[in-house]
């Protein structure tokens, strides 16, 4: 009787080779859908599947809903991962200074890249006209010049594919009717995030390639763009994965002891920390802050550094002096992995499910493995990207305590 009410996979997908075997004049109420009341069923009367809904004269059908769960909680966890892959694609963009490469935005334009000689060459020239050309790379070949047009070429053409990856399945699921109205909302705030991520990356870039008369400086886009655009990018991120960990994963019913109480808290502010530090890791990739003192753990000669209120008012100091951001940046990232390996011994004291046992481990090796890759970088034009491993795998654990 069971095998009955679950039908082959090209069935749930709509497949025209398998058919329904539930008229369509009937009403909905007497297939036993509504308020948990039972009906007799008349003869002639069949259905192969208990939670399928079949729309009069439209043949839409939706997916159970634990099947349903499964196949968005699936999608969900594959979009996350691009987005972890737009990242790092854009630290090492970063890290070979191609952002600027692209000195105009089209959706659909630029997909094209240029193929002949007289393209290249055109496009070589409106990156001539920028700061960036005249005052770093003035010396810089056409050959060079592909180079890190590919580099940025292929960071934007990355985004749009993560783009497609939110929005088409979105709307085909929307219409199949397996997203619930929680559900719905959620969608439709993650594909808005999405897009404003994507116009967020231009108003980034578009800041470097303003020309600034009173400014001595090599041409960089702002540390705050930089900073909101690896924020957002997190936030899309770990929101996609929470809610696919939330479908995916059974929710454990653990005893709502004080122990778990306070480690749920410690889980929730270590992940707070650790995204805290990531964006001022945004802040010392956007001044290049890194290559001001690059001694471990004092600061040149010293612990504290004397030109840590160079810039007036004091405030300024903490987003816009180099020193001050590296600084800043150090006891965050030593607070970051001190909190880390606190909520690894607190988990190691209560009985958990195993998955969250492995996350934690997952989590302690990350930290140390991302604090050893930042003391062994001497170039510190430092991936921002590296900053968020430890906030990437918080997501999961604090998932799996929830």
């Amino acid at each position: 009787m069971q095998r009955m009410l679950f039908p082959p996979l090209k069935a749930l997908m709509g497949s025209p080779c398998v058919r329904l075997l539930v008229p369509r004049a009937t009403p909905r109420t007497q297939y036993g859908c509504s308020c948990g009341i039972k009906r007799p069923w008349r003869p002639g009367q069949y259905s192969t599947i208990s939670e399928v809904a079949l729309q009069s004269g439209k043949g839409t059908v939706s997916l159970p809903s634990k099947a349903a769960e499964q196949v968005v909680g699936r999608w969900l966890l594959f979009c996350s991962g691009t987005v972890a892959g737009a990242v790092i694609l854009g630290g090492v963009t970063r890290l070979t200074e191609s952002g600027l490469s692209m000195v105009d935005w089209h959706l659909i334009k630029e997909m094209k890249p240029p193929t002949s000689q007289e393209e290249w060459e055109a496009e070589f020239q409106k990156y001539q006209q920028f700061p960036e050309f005249k005052i770093l790379n003035h010396d810089m070949t056409l050959a060079e010049f592909k180079f890190i047009w590919y580099m940025e070429y292929s960071h934007r053409m990355w985004g749009r594919l993560v783009g497609l990856a939110y929005i088409l399945p979105a709307a085909y699921f929307w219409r199949k009717g397996w997203l619930s109205r929680g559900m719905k909302g959620c969608v439709l705030v993650l594909c808005g995030l999405v897009c404003f991520q994507g116009l967020l990356g231009w108003y980034m870039v578009k800041s470097g390639l303003e020309e600034k008369p009173d400014s001595h400086d090599i041409p960089r886009v702002s540390q705050y763009r930089l900073a909101a655009h690896l924020g957002s990018a997190l936030v899309l991120y770990c929101a996609s994965l929470w809610t696919s960990l939330s479908l995916l994963l059974p929710q454990h019913k653990l005893p709502e002891t004080r122990q778990l109480l306070w480690l749920r808290r410690f889980a929730h502010g270590t992940a707070g920390l650790v995204f805290l530090t990531a964006l001022s890791g945004a802040f010392v990739a956007g001044l290049d802050a890194g290559l001001v003192y690059n001694s471990f753990p004092k600061m040149g000669e010293s612990w504290i550094p004397e030109d840590l209120f160079t810039f007036s008012p004091t405030l300024r100091n903490v987003f816009e002096n180099p020193t001050m951001v590296q600084f800043d940046h150090r006891l965050l990232g030593i607070s970051s992995v001190t909190a880390v390996t606190v909520l690894y011994f607190l988990s190691q004291r209560i009985p958990l499910p195993r998955r969250t046992k492995m996350a934690a481990v997952t989590l302690l090796a990350l930290a140390y493995i991302q604090a050893g890759t930042c003391l062994g970088a001497k170039n510190d034009q430092r991936l921002a990207c590296l900053q968020s491993l430890d906030y990437t795998i918080s997501v999961p654990f604090n998932s799996s305590i929830l």
